[in-house]
């Protein structure tokens, strides 16, 4: 049971991790060069990918430009 007055939105938050996670997402992907010219749908996709799977990038050193491209 809920407490008195609270509803229930239905939208969801990030949490305090998965802000972190993102905003490491956005400095792996800045540092590795994959947040310039995101006029090309195709550096759109990798910019994307490149800040969700970030420690792929950041650790195991893969090469998302070769792999989208």
């Amino acid at each position: 049971m809920r407490g008195f007055g609270s509803r229930r939105t239905g939208s969801r938050r990030i949490g305090l991790i998965g802000f972190v996670y993102l905003a490491i997402g956005v400095i792996v992907a800045a540092t590795h060069g994959y947040l310039v010219a995101w006029n090309i749908p195709g550096n759109i996709l990798e910019g994307l990918v490149a800040i969700v799977l970030w420690p792929l990038v950041a650790i195991f050193g893969v090469d998302l430009h070769t792999l989208i491209a």
